[in-house]
């Protein structure tokens, strides 16, 4: 086989690689399933909202205050504006004396994009789950974490645009503080009905009577 036909049958193996990595700036965490999960999350956001979300999974050991925000410049050839970009970095040291690590950062290409997601919300997705005590292997954590990360900033995007994506992972805390919310809004009823609308209502109908 000639140097050429080398060159034709690596460039054939490795394109669909690199076509199925359009959301993901660097891979030093992620698992084959992980990568999938995002890359069908990051089409549809962009096919139903015109708005990237890129990934960059990094195990590199960046130093205390390390600035996330430079160091994301150095994706800006690999990016399409506009865009929102999670930063997962579970090396990265929070504070030298506590000896604490793991941050995440969210980064967009513009302020009105900043307004489309609450932060909080994300980071928490992102974060609980790496925190959690549970069974699973730190690897297992950073993955889910990811994942659920990249969905909740897909699902606030999209929900920003009045959009519904089917590819997005549902978040549990936030089905949970849904069904509290319902609970909530039942028990305001019943209170309402026992000592107010009930007794208008009996009232009411002996007015008739």
């Amino acid at each position: 086989m000639t140097k050429v036909q080398v060159r034709y049958a690596l460039l054939a193996l490795l394109l669909p690689l690199l076509l199925n990595a359009a959301h993901i700036l660097k891979d030093d965490l992620l698992r084959p399933e992980a990568s999938k999960l995002i890359e069908r999350m990051g089409d549809e956001l962009f096919s139903k909202t015109g708005i990237n979300e890129y990934v960059v999974a990094t195990n590199e050991n960046f130093p205390e205050r390390f600035n996330l925000v430079a160091y994301s410049k150095k994706y800006e050839g690999n990016v399409s504006k506009p865009y929102v970009m999670l930063i997962f970095a579970p090396n990265a040291i929070i504070t030298q004396k506590s000896g604490q690590k793991g941050r995440v950062a969210l980064i967009p290409s513009s302020d009105v994009l900043r307004k489309l997601y609450t932060k909080s919300d994300v980071m928490d997705a992102t974060i609980d789950v790496v925190a959690s005590e549970d069974k699973n292997t730190k690897e297992d954590k950073f993955n889910i974490g990811i994942v659920q990360g990249f969905s909740e900033l897909a699902d606030q995007i999209a929900t920003s645009k009045n959009v519904k994506l089917k590819t997005t992972i549902p978040n549990d805390t936030r089905t949970i503080i849904g069904y509290v919310k319902i609970l909530v809004f039942i028990g305001t009823f019943f209170v309402l009905w026992i000592f107010i609308l009930r007794p208008l209502w009996i009232r009411i109908k002996n007015g008739k009577q």
